[in-house]
């Protein structure tokens, strides 16, 4: 089955609008934009635009750190042009504002399991995407490919947390043998077509949560003839990348909620 993350999209987007429209006034957003001169950035944040209003949330773009106090919530959009302080930037993201869940402080809360820490948007996904699949995670052979910030380092220890047996690989170790054997991959290596057919098995659930750019166009980790072996297949375009959008914008209401004990 390939899955249509556009579609289940719109579903959290409108049950987020829904809560934001209960609260006194709509979630107001400010993403922390350095630099936007690439096709996937500029893809992004038009659709985090797009999202946020039909969220109903406003959204709006920011090359100050000092505005972050004066908003619901914050995002930065990564990754950060070369020289510039990362962490510090995310650690600036008070926690109650950190929809993201990138600053140091709230990626410990998640790692620790917390009851009431959020989940970053593209495990959010992830979680919402199994449960459709009705994918069991518990005692499941998992292998993620990739150990990045935003996707190979949480999705592990999430997985690990729901009782995966989780093996995490990089691009350049050798992917057969661990692929072959995994029930769940879930890639974010942005390195195009890394996963060919051969190398998995017959009904592997395949999350392709990377994105690069081969000829022009925006293409994930696995190639898409891979769907043809998989009980649950993620496309790139149109897979993980829009569910971790409305994703995000859910958790932003989330926070607003909280921080007016709703």
């Amino acid at each position: 089955m390939i899955f249509d993350g556009r579609a289940l999209a719109i579903e959290v987007l409108a049950r987020t609008k829904a809560h934001a429209g209960k609260l006194p006034h709509s979630p107001r957003i400010v993403a922390y934009v350095a630099e936007d001169s690439t096709p996937v950035t500029r893809s992004y944040l038009s659709i985090k635009k797009k999202s946020a209003e039909a969220a109903g949330c406003m959204f709006e773009r920011t090359k100050d750190v000092d505005s972050f106090h004066d908003v619901d919530a914050v995002i930065v959009q990564l990754p950060l042009p070369f020289g510039f302080d990362m962490q510090g930037i995310l650690d600036s993201i008070p926690v109650e504002k950190d929809a993201d869940v990138l600053s140091g402080a709230a990626r410990k809360n998640f790692e620790r399991g917390d009851t009431d820490a959020l989940l970053p948007p593209v495990v959010g996904a992830i979680c919402e995407i199994l449960k459709f699949g009705h994918v069991e995670i518990a005692g499941k052979k998992a292998v993620i490919v990739g150990r990045g910030f935003l996707v190979g380092a949480p999705v592990a220890a999430w997985l690990t947390q729901q009782g995966a047996d989780v093996t995490v690989l990089t691009s350049k170790d050798d992917l057969s043998e661990a692929l072959h054997a995994a029930d769940i991959v879930v890639s974010g290596a942005g390195v195009p077509h890394l996963i060919q057919p051969e190398m998995i098995k017959k009904g592997v659930v395949l999350i392709d949560a990377g994105t690069s750019e081969s000829g022009g166009a925006v293409v994930g980790d696995a190639d898409p003839t891979c769907a043809d072996k998989c009980t649950l297949f993620t496309p790139v375009p149109g897979g993980v990348g829009p569910l971790a959008v409305a994703k995000l914008f859910e958790n932003v209401v989330t926070l607003v909620e909280r921080a007016m004990d709703i």
